[in-house]
C-alpha cells in the first residue's frame, strides 16, 4: 500500500471515529485530505476505501442523521481493543514505543482533518485523537532507515565523520538499537570492518543510510544491553575551536556580547572571533540570526549553518 493511500485511510478513520454524527459523502470528501476534485473519482476512489476499511474489519456503520443524506461512521465501542492485561516489561515497551515518534508523518494531516470538522460545524471527539501524534522528538535524516533496520534485523552501510577527521569514513553496522542519550541519538552495533561494538552518532552520519543485507541477518547477542552501551560509551570532550564570522553592523547583539575582537570590516559588516566546541549545537544558535551572520571559517560550521537556514526555507 502507498503511503499516500495509507495516511488517506487513516485519516478517514480518524474522521469517522471523532464524529458523533454520520458523515455524508460530501462531508468527507471536504474534511479528508487525498481525495480528487472531480465528482466520479471521488465516487470511484471513496467506494474503493470503504471496502479497503472493511476488509481490513473496521466496522464502518451506514445512516442517517434526520432527513440528512445517508452518511457513515464508525462506533467506537465496536473498534476499540477490549481490556488488555500486559505484563509490566511488556507494558514497558509499548510505553517507550508510543514515546520514539513525535515528527511522525501522518500525525499533521490527521490533526487537520480534524479541524476541517470541527470549522464546519460537526462534533468530534477530542480524545478520539489521543495516540496519533506520538511524544519524542527526533529530526535526525538516519533515524527513521536505522530504526527500521534494527526492527528487520538488517545490516546497513553509511558515511561517518567522527570526532576530529576532515572526512567521512565508510561503515559496515550490523545494528542491534537506536537510543537517546542527552538529547542526542545514537545507534549501536556491531562494526563488521573494525570486528567490534561501536556506537555511532546519528548527527555525524553524512548522506543517506543504505541497507547492505537481507532482513532476519542480524541478531542482538544475548545479554546486550544497549541502552547501557550507549551510556557507557566514553566519546570525549570536543577541543574548543575558533569561528570567523561576519556581523551586520548594528544588529546580532546576542552573538556581539561574547565575540572576541570584533572590528569593522567595511560594507555595513564587522568581524569577530567566536569559540565552540559542538558544531551540531553551534550552527543552529548562529542560524538564528539568519542574515545578520555569516560564518567565514571553520567550513564544517559554515556547512552546517547553511544546512539550518536551507531547511527553514524548506
Amino acid at each position: 500500500m502507498s503511503r499516500r493511500k495509507t495516511e488517506r485511510l487513516l485519516n478517514l478513520v480518524v474522521c469517522l471515529l471523532a464524529t458523533r454524527r454520520f458523515l455524508t459523502a460530501e462531508q468527507i470528501r471536504q474534511a479528508v485530505p487525498g481525495y480528487p476534485g472531480g465528482d466520479e473519482a471521488f465516487k470511484r476512489m471513496f467506494e474503493r476505501d470503504k471496502e479497503e476499511l472493511r476488509e481490513l474489519g473496521v466496522p464502518l456503520e451506514v445512516g442517517a442523521d434526520g432527513e440528512e443524506d445517508v452518511g457513515y461512521r464508525i462506533p467506537r465501542q465496536a473498534y476499540e481493543l477490549p481490556e488488555l492485561h500486559l505484563t509490566p516489561d511488556e507494558a514497558a515497551v509499548l510505553g517507550l514505543a508510543a514515546r520514539v515518534w513525535q515528527r511522525a508523518s501522518m500525525a499533521e494531516a490527521a490533526s487537520g482533518a480534524l479541524l476541517k470538522l470541527r470549522a464546519a460545524g460537526v462534533d468530534t471527539d477530542g480524545a478520539a485523537g489521543l495516540g496519533i501524534e506520538p511524544r519524542v522528538d527526533t529530526d535526525e535524516p538516519a533515524f527513521p532507515v536505522l530504526w527500521q533496520a534494527v526492527r528487520d534485523g538488517r545490516a546497513v552501510t553509511f558515511d561517518y565523520q567522527g570526532i576530529g577527521r576532515t572526512a567521512a569514513q565508510r561503515r559496515r553496522l550490523e545494528p542491534w538499537g537506536v537510543v537517546s542519550r542527552r538529547g542526542r541519538w545514537y545507534v549501536v552495533g556491531h562494526d563488521r570492518d573494525r570486528g567490534e561494538t561501536r556506537v555511532f552518532r546519528l548527527s555525524r552520519i553524512k548522506g543517506e543510510v543504505t541497507p547492505a543485507g537481507p532482513p532476519g541477518e542480524v541478531r542482538v547477542p544475548p545479554g546486550v544491553d544497549v541502552r547501557g552501551l550507549a551510556f557507557d560509551w566514553g566519546e570525549p570532550p570536543a577541543e574548543e575551536r575558533s569561528a570567523t564570522v561576519r556581523l551586520r553592523t548594528g544588529a546580532a547583539q546576542g552573538v556581539r556580547r561574547w565575540a572576541h575582537g570584533v572590528r569593522p570590516a567595511g560594507d555595513g559588516w564587522d568581524e569577530g572571533t567566536l569559540r565552540f566546541r559542538d558544531v551540531d549545537r553551534f550552527a543552529p544558535y548562529l542560524a538564528r540570526f539568519a542574515a545578520d551572520v555569516v560564518v567565514l571559517d571553520p567550513p564544517d560550521l559554515r556547512e552546517a549553518v547553511i544546512r539550518q537556514l536551507k531547511g527553514v526555507l524548506a
